[in-house]
Order: C-alpha cells, then sequence, then structure tokens
C-alpha cells in the first residue's frame, strides 16, 4: 500500500469537525463551569431531553471507534483483556474500558470528565447493557436511569409499547435526569429541540436520497459515517444541526446539479462503475485504507443499513413537537437495531430496488452480534428476491488483530470482477433485444 495523502475534506465535514472539537472543549472544562455529564449511547439515544436540562452527553462507542481511527484501540483492548475480558467481548466495550483505565483522554487530547449520570435508552444490544454494568464499577455510586425499549417481535410499535415506554420517562427516566441536572425539565424547550429535530431530519433524508441519481453525487456508507454524526449524536435537536444539515443539504444538491460523483479522501470520484447497498458496520482502525479499495474501482455505496442505526428516518420516522415523550418513545423503537429480521430484510430489498444497486455486500463484524445475527440468512434471501450478487466479508469494528487488508482487497477484487462479467453479460443480452 502508498502512503495515504492527507485527506481531502469538503466543506460540511470541516463545520462539523469545529463543532465536535468545540463539544470536547466544553467536556473538558464540564466539571469547573458547573456542567452536568451524561454517558449514554448512540442507537435510541435521548439527546433532546440531555441538552433540554442543560448536560453534556459522551458516547462510549464514539470515543472507541474515534480511538480506532487514531490508531489508538489495539492497545486499549489489550489492556481490557488483560482484566480478563475475554476476545469474543464487544471491541468497542474493550477499547472504551482500556480508554477510560488509561486516563479517558478524548480525541482532542483532553481528559472526558466522568459521568454524573449513565442513561441508558437499550435499543436492541444486550451488550450495552453489559456495558453499563462496567462503567458502574468504574463509576461507583453514580447516578442509573434505565430507560427499556420492547424489541419489535412482530414488526409493529403499539400503543401499549409506547404507554409502556412513556411510563419508563415519566416516572424514573426523567425524575432522575432532572435530579442530576439540578432543574426541572421545560417541556415547551423540548418541543422546540424535537422541532429541531424534525428539521434536520427532513434534510438528512434528502441528502441520503440524492444517491438515487446516477450517478449518485454521495457515499451512503463510508462518507455517510461523517454526515449522520451530528443527528445521531450529541446535536440533534440544535440549531446547529438545522445549520449543518442545511449546509451539507445544498453541498450536495450543487453536486448533483454538476453531475460529480462523491468526494474521497484522495479527491472526487472520476467514474461510478457499481453501485451497492451494504450492511454492517465499516471497520475503523483501517478507514480510510477499507474506502480505497472501494472508490479505486469505482464502487460507490448508494445506502447502507449503518447510517441507520441511530434512526431509519427515510422510512417516514419524524420527532413530534407536539407529543415529545411518544415520540422519543417511537424514536427508541424504530432504530435499526431494534428491527426484526424480516424487518431488516425488507428494508435491504427496499434499498436495492428503489436505488437501482448493483450487488449487496456484508461487512460481518465478529464481535458486534447485534448486526451479524442473521446476515447469511439476509444473503440469502436478497439473492432470491433481488437477482443481484451478494458479497460476504468479515472485519472488526476496532480490533487491529481482525482486519486482514490483503485478504478483504483479495475478496472485494474477486466480488467486483464478477459484477463487471455481469454488467457485460446484461449488456450483451439488451444489445440481442
Amino acid at each position: 500500500m502508498s502512503n495515504p495523502k492527507e485527506a481531502i475534506k469538503e466543506n460540511s465535514m470541516i463545520i462539523q469537525k469545529e463543532m465536535l472539537g468545540n463539544l470536547f472543549t466544553e467536556l473538558s472544562t464540564a466539571k469547573e463551569n458547573g456542567k452536568k455529564v451524561v454517558y449514554t449511547f448512540v442507537p435510541g439515544n435521548l439527546t433532546e431531553l440531555i441538552l433540554a436540562l442543560d448536560m453534556l452527553p459522551v458516547y462510549p462507542e464514539i470515543n472507541a471507534l474515534q480511538s480506532g481511527m487514531r490508531k489508538k484501540s489495539g492497545s486499549y483492548i489489550k489492556d481490557a483483556e488483560k482484566m480478563g475480558f475475554s476476545e469474543d467481548v464487544c471491541t468497542y466495550v474493550k477499547c472504551d474500558i482500556g480508554m477510560m483505565l488509561s486516563g479517558n483522554i478524548g480525541p482532542t487530547g483532553e481528559k472526558l470528565p466522568d459521568p454524573d449520570l449513565l442513561l441508558l435508552s437499550y435499543t436492541g444490544c444486550f451488550t450495552f447493557l453489559k456495558w453499563f454494568e462496567n462503567l458502574e464499577r468504574l463509576y461507583p455510586g453514580v447516578e442509573i436511569a434505565m430507560l427499556h425499549t420492547p424489541y419489535q417481535e412482530d414488526g409493529t410499535i403499539t400503543q401499549d409499547q409506547v404507554n409502556y415506554m412513556v411510563k419508563q420517562l415519566k416516572e424514573d427516566v426523567i425524575p432522575k435526569m432532572e435530579k442530576v441536572a439540578g432543574k426541572k425539565l421545560d417541556y415547551d424547550r423540548l418541543s422546540k429541540m424535537l422541532e429541531n429535530s424534525a428539521k434536520a431530519e427532513d434534510l438528512w433524508v434528502k441528502v441520503l436520497q440524492t444517491a438515487k441519481n446516477r450517478p449518485s453525487p454521495i457515499d451512503s456508507y463510508f462518507a455517510g459515517v461523517y454526515y449522520m454524526g451530528p443527528l445521531f449524536t450529541a446535536f440533534r435537536g440544535s440549531e446547529k444541526a438545522v445549520e449543518y444539515y442545511q449546509e451539507l443539504y445544498n453541498e450536495v444538491t450543487e453536486r448533483l446539479k454538476q453531475g460529480l460523483l462523491p468526494v474521497t479522501p484522495e479527491g472526487e470520484m472520476k467514474e461510478e462503475r457499481f453501485r451497492l447497498v451494504v450492511e454492517g458496520p465499516p471497520n475503523w482502525t483501517n478507514f480510510r485504507e477499507f474506502w480505497k479499495i472501494f472508490y479505486d474501482m469505482g464502487a460507490v455505496i448508494v445506502a447502507s443499513t449503518y447510517t441507520k442505526v441511530g434512526g431509519v428516518y427515510d422510512q417516514g420516522f419524524r420527532h413530534e413537537p407536539d407529543k415529545p415523550l411518544e415520540s422519543l418513545a417511537k424514536y427508541c423503537m424504530g432504530c435499526y437495531t431494534n428491527l426484526n429480521l424480516p424487518q431488516r430484510v425488507d428494508l435491504l430489498e427496499y434499498y436495492i430496488k428503489e436505488y437501482k444497486a448493483d450487488g449487496f455486500l456484508i461487512n460481518s463484524i465478529k464481535s458486534c452480534n447485534s448486526f451479524s445475527a442473521g446476515q447469511l440468512l439476509m444473503m440469502r434471501e436478497i439473492e432470491q428476491r433481488c437477482g443481484v450478487p451478494v458479497g460476504f466479508i468479515e472485519s472488526d469494528l476496532v480490533d487491529p488483530r481482525y482486519f486482514s487488508y490483503a485478504n478483504i482487497k483479495n475478496r472485494l477484487e474477486s466480488y467486483f470482477q464478477m459484477l463487471g462479467q455481469r454488467k457485460v453479460i446484461m449488456a450483451q443480452e439488451e444489445a440481442q433485444v
């Protein structure tokens, strides 16, 4: 592999970097400024509630993936394994624990503050429960609030389930948050934040749907992980998030008008040879090398399930200002990891057909059961329903020991070769007709 060039960044990415930098600076001074800190997770997060109470969120899995991108996760994982964590445990957990044991230094080089509240809005990933048990041991005496989210076993959200969650919010979660914050929740302020959330969600969906065009002006997987950041983490509900997504949408529509392809770390793609739908999270320790394999082959990801981990907004959900608690409940239940297997397959089929994909690819994550369970069944179903070539590669979230560049590159090159041959055959058959 050649040495990577300095990454080329779009304007929206620069804006987002500034937003994140300001957040981490605010976190580094939180204790001296009297700000309360909430540790929580991305899927089914209650960011609007946190911000409405003037608290600051920290997302352990975001810390882990950033550690992976900064090449620090390997040593953190080994530190956790020395403590007794199994090799089979989610590497996000081990990286996060190792990072905390090493001083809990964030991506800006500043120490992250200890939590005042552990807020778990459990959404489809059982590991989160065990993760929080370990965080409780690391921070004894910290306040804990848990919102239990019913699994969409039958593929629907019932009124009883919504009522069950609203009851938890009213009677347990919000009172604990108010206790830590030292103030009562202002419901008018919360509603205003949910209004901002809906505006940002509208813009986010418009951005995603530009990939229906040929060529697509965006990559919905690799670039998509940057695009989804403000909405899925610390900024949903804020005016900053709306401003960011308006800027992103303006940027993408301008690219669309000019017929431009996605921007990669090495510049703009020159050719769209293959359109793919991808299932599963990316690998973070070798993110740029992983992405480069795709754009070197002219492969654009037009839709992905990972960019729905914090909400499947393109299927119609929006936060509702006039029904704040009911809206938060439905949001938690509608995240991708809370969908059952038939729902996930239906969603993938929709993406392949709606976005006119040439193929379907799974990146199976060794230590993430929440995504990896059922993926072989997904492959068979998609192959039968859509008739597109399917591919399967394996890596891990943040453990560099489970990313084999040569193996993944060989598999992908074989897969792209198969896609290319199929396109030639289809073109010949069309010419004969």
